[in-house]
């Protein structure tokens, strides 16, 4: 009797713990299964305290053949990254570095506007859609455009005769051009080529490309400068052609765009803004524009009753200290005075 009531005490104290154990195992089980099922916190549910940068995969960099070689292309930057990362700005359509000179806050004092006096009127082929306008040597070298009709030319001043002609092949549209050293360049509109010839043969010698329209050209005996529409001027090497800077043209209005026909004149670029009858006067190292040259009533009555177009080119003569200007299909060049006004 006594053996059997020591057995049965025995049973009942470890029935109660072996109960007691196999909860402890089930709750470690159940806190398990909750623990591994749960979906792990998105981005945006992380505690920034605690978030780790996120990053992207970046593409690995491929190339692409350019008129200078093979360049490699842009890679974009990862997402997020903890540090800035300054790197040069270059093209990924030219090798060369191009850095964008942006105005500042302060657009600078007001311009100084001119009117003009005629000093002397010349013929001019009304049939000239004229780009591009230099004078050299006693001599007008002229650029004109449109498709199927663009032309490299020498003119007469006092007559207005073309002396020597070289047509563009049809598919390109002639735009502006300058005379550095022995060689003229030509730009082209859209195809995003120029031609460099010689300047007294008009011997094709070679080709250039620009990733932008092509519109005016000028140089500053050190360097080409371009437009292409905008209000951006750009600086290219005469050699490589390779782009050297560039400046955005501001007045104290903002950015001046429509920049077309270009002629460096006393450390200035003086530019035709499309459409309209004035010239910009501007600052090659700020793009600040210094003075307005408003230039209304050139053609006469009589002049208008034929086809006519824009005013569209300018040419400087240094020696003589001469401005002159013209249009699209206008029947006159004329040689002006400028006039500040008070």
């Amino acid at each position: 009797m006594n053996q059997e009531v020591n057995w049965t005490a025995m049973v009942k104290r470890w029935s109660g713990w072996i109960a007691l154990l196999g909860l402890v195992v089930i709750g470690l089980v159940y806190l398990r299964s909750v623990n591994t099922s749960a979906p792990a916190p998105s981005p945006q549910e992380t505690p920034a305290s605690v978030s780790a940068p996120m990053t992207t995969p970046t593409p690995a960099p491929t190339s692409r053949p350019t008129p200078f070689g093979d360049v490699p292309a842009f890679t974009p930057l990862p997402a997020f990254s903890p540090t800035p990362t300054n790197l040069p700005f270059t093209s990924p359509i030219s090798p060369f570095r191009s850095p964008l000179a942006l105005p500042t806050a302060n657009q600078g004092p007001e311009p100084v506007i001119y009117g003009y006096k005629v000093v002397h009127t010349y013929p001019h082929d009304p049939g000239a859609f004229t780009q591009g306008l230099v004078f050299l040597d006693d001599v007008l070298y002229e650029g004109t455009g449109l498709l199927g009709q663009s032309s490299l030319r020498k003119v007469d001043l006092e007559t207005g005769q073309v002396l020597q002609l070289y047509r563009l092949p049809l598919e390109f549209f002639g735009e502006g051009i300058a005379i550095y050293g022995d060689e003229l360049f030509q730009l082209t509109w859209k195809s995003q080529i120029g031609f460099i010839y010689d300047k007294d043969s008009f011997s094709l010698g070679g080709e250039f490309y620009y990733p932008t329209e092509g519109w005016g050209l000028t140089h500053d005996g050190q360097q080409l400068i371009m437009s292409d529409g905008t209000a951006n001027l750009y600086f290219r090497d005469p050699e490589t052609l390779a782009e050297i800077r560039r400046v955005e043209v501001h007045d104290p209005n903002g950015p001046v765009a429509n920049l077309n026909e270009l002629e460096y004149v006393k450390g200035q670029v003086y530019a035709n803004v499309w459409k309209t009858n004035r010239l910009a006067i501007i600052d090659p190292q700020t793009g600040q524009v210094t003075g307005w040259v408003e230039l209304d009533g050139l053609l006469k009555p009589e002049d208008l009753s034929q086809r006519v177009d824009v005013l569209n080119g300018i040419a400087y003569d240094a020696a003589g200290d001469r401005l002159f200007v013209t249009g699209k299909w206008w029947p006159k060049l004329f040689e002006v005075e400028l006039i500040p006004q008070e």
